[in-house]
């Protein structure tokens, strides 16, 4: 669910960091624990690996020790802002197979792209390249459906002016719904197009601030509380590792 899969679809991004969406049931966590056993992983930073932090919507943080993996840093979520329940996610997913046959599945594009939409600076170019390479792969014969999703999502304003042209009653149908929309029904110029999507942009942001506002709060305390057991000569319950609370991940 994070930069792996954007190298999968099309927008190459660096990573050795790997993100993944799962389901907070407690046998899917067992399995999920045998694996990181595997791995020899082991949580850095807060939260503890603990259901109920994954259903309020934390990332859990490990990182890996085992040989083909060292180092590697493993993030866990089962919830993220603006995107389905994990069973929905789970039932529109992308399934990809590798080079030896190994299947991997991963959220689908537009699930991926509402997930990105973080107060990050790096996730929002992401979002734009997912778009195009979709897009222009696509855009000779494309399904409703991918009109839609470009419609709704797509952060260029040039390709945005050829769909309100191609599309007009797409557009007018989700105008409501999406302001820039409007302005491309309107026929404005380029670089008015790009100053709404850039308010829009700024909205997501706050929406994600909001958002991780308590939930930042949680992690202070309970970095503080590691902290005091850890002066304290007690075996802190949770491990203060190399992680901050700045690094709580949001998609």
């Amino acid at each position: 669910m994070g930069g792996q899969a954007c190298v999968l679809y099309g927008a190459a991004e660096f990573s050795r960091d790997t993100d993944i969406a799962l389901l907070s049931e407690s046998d899917n966590l067992a399995r999920l624990q045998a694996a990181l056993d595997d791995l020899h992983a082991e949580p850095i930073a807060v939260p503890p690996f603990d259901a109920r932090y994954l259903d309020r919507g934390h990332a859990i943080h490990f990182r890996c020790h085992h040989p083909d993996a060292d180092r590697v840093r493993l993030d866990v979520m089962s919830i993220m802002r603006g995107t389905a329940p994990f069973p929905d996610l789970w039932a529109r997913r992308t399934t990809v197979l590798m080079d030896d046959g190994e299947p991997l599945e991963l959220l689908s594009l537009p699930d991926l792209v509402r997930a990105k939409k973080t107060q990050r600076d790096k996730d929002w170019p992401m979002i734009r390249r997912l778009i195009e390479a979709d897009y222009r792969s696509n855009w000779r014969q494309p399904t409703p459906p991918q009109v839609e999703f470009w419609l709704r999502e797509l952060r260029t304003a040039r390709f945005l002016i050829d769909l309100g042209i191609a599309y007009q009653c797409e557009v007018v149908r989700l105008a409501p719904e999406r302001p820039v929309l409007a302005v491309v029904r309107a026929g404005a110029d380029p670089d008015s197009i790009e100053a709404e999507l850039l308010r829009e942009e700024q909205r997501e942001r706050e929406l994600d601030r909001a958002y991780w506002r308590p939930l930042m709060a949680e992690l202070e305390m309970l970095r503080r509380q590691a902290v005091n057991d850890r002066i304290a000569g007690e075996s802190p319950s949770v491990p203060a590792g190399e992680g901050t609370i700045g690094e709580a991940r949001s998609g």
